[in-house]
């Protein structure tokens, strides 16, 4: 199998790679852009608030006053005054979606649709801090939130770290996987580098993908039973766990193929492996003599016996003188 060959090995690790690195970046650049709805379908989380902020009273302090009287077990009537200071300045959304890199939030329009309008500026490992989005920081209630909720909130910061180191090695280890596969072109070596990169590439797309489906089904149980009854429903997206799965499916497929590259599909031509061809030699049979030349001269050594004239093989006479013996 020559170049030709080697080519065709290669290009379905290769395209398999490609479309390990699109789905990944399809995660990343979920919840960025307010203004593309393939995009906007693509989140972790949704925290849906429609009911909180279209209650009957129209009031969100009333709401907050209730959670806080739940946890406190009374009414706090100097907490109270500094909710409805806090309602006025409030203008929270129907909705917040949390991707890789920020959250966008949104309305619900008459026909139920989600619409967003906001998308925050992306930030390096990114986590949804409600109490500070909702601008909660100054009225207590943070420290009012059910035991449960903060504990799910706390170990939410610290895992979505690890979640967006997860991605992002994955992302650049697919990257540099694609630019050292085109070595794999010339030789089986080049197969085995590309081999190790797409395994660290696989072992981090993994990773990503389950902590981000363990840690938002966590999140978003948590979530509904402390929140609730409040009119606050959280929920997770779909499409994006599709795209990370199938992220995780492709980056499989690559490692396996990579790895068969650096076994077989060999780039020498069997014909032509070399400048002079491959020359075919017999097969030796064992315990014989095969006679080789001598490498100190440029030419076979004489003989060690000269032959003479021949003499003929007949009767000739015992007392003449030669040439007369023969007669």
């Amino acid at each position: 199998m020559g170049k030709a060959g080697r080519i065709a090995c290669i290009f379905t690790p290769y395209v398999l790679s490609v479309g390990a690195l699109i789905c990944i970046l399809l995660v990343g650049l979920g919840s960025t852009n307010a203004h593309s709805s393939t995009l906007n379908n693509l989140y972790f989380f949704r925290a849906d608030l429609s009911n909180l902020t279209s209650t009957s009273d129209g009031s969100v302090a009333s709401q907050l006053v209730h959670l806080a009287g739940q946890a406190t077990g009374g009414s706090d009537q100097q907490l109270a005054n500094a909710l409805e200071q806090a309602e006025k300045a409030l203008n929270l959304y129907d909705f917040y979606d949390i991707g890789l890199w920020n959250y966008c939030s949104g309305n619900k329009t008459a026909d139920g649709d989600y619409q967003v309008t906001y998308c925050a500026p992306p930030q390096a490992e990114f986590w949804f801090n409600p109490v500070e989005v909702w601008k909660l920081n100054n009225t207590g209630v943070e420290n009012l939130l059910p035991d449960n909720l903060q504990k799910g909130l706390d170990t939410y910061k610290s895992v979505s770290k690890w979640m967006f180191i997860a991605y992002a090695v994955a992302f650049i280890s697919t990257i540099v996987e694609l630019v050292v596969g085109l070595t794999a072109i010339c030789s089986r070596l080049g197969s085995l580098i590309t081999s190790f990169v797409s395994g660290v590439s696989l072992l981090f797309t993994i990773a990503a993908s389950v902590t981000a489906t363990a840690l938002f089904t966590v999140l978003t149980g948590t979530f509904n039973s402390a929140l609730k009854q409040y009119g606050v429903h959280g929920s997770m997206g779909s499409h994006i766990y599709v795209v990370t799965w199938i992220a995780v499916a492709f980056s499989i497929g690559s490692s396996l193929f990579w790895l068969l590259s650096s076994c077989c599909c060999s780039g020498r031509s069997p014909y032509h492996g070399d400048r002079y061809g491959r020359r075919v030699t017999a097969e030796k049979a064992p315990y014989t003599y095969e006679r080789v030349s001598n490498p100190y001269t440029g030419a076979s050594p004489a003989p060690a016996y000269h032959p003479g004239n021949p003499v003929p093989m007949q009767d000739f006479r015992q007392h003449a003188y030669e040439p007369f013996r023969h007669v």
